[in-house]
């Protein structure tokens, strides 16, 4: 029982081991992207939120056209048909 308990208690140690390296790790990594003053990239990364901001608008501006135009009106008529039903 004494084995048991002892090799679950380094099996715990160990696990805790690793997890405090692993948030070390990831902290140190988190400081250094902060701490780096250089620029590059920032550009480019506006011009592709920029980008994909305006083809957004643009898909959904059609998909709206699309929709108004052609689906809601064949609805309403295809309600409206269901209802006035004379049999």
């Amino acid at each position: 029982m004494k084995n048991i308990l002892r090799n679950a208690e380094i099996k715990a140690m160990a696990t805790v081991g690793n997890v405090k390296s692993t948030v070390n790790q990831t902290f140190g990594r988190a400081k250094r992207a902060l701490a780096n003053c250089e620029g590059q990239g920032t550009l480019d990364v506006a011009i592709t939120v920029l980008i994909s901001i305006v083809l957004g608008a643009l898909i959904l501006a059609g998909l709206y056209l699309i929709i108004n135009g052609t689906v809601l009106p064949t609805i309403t008529k295809r309600i409206k048909e269901m209802f006035n039903y004379k049999g």
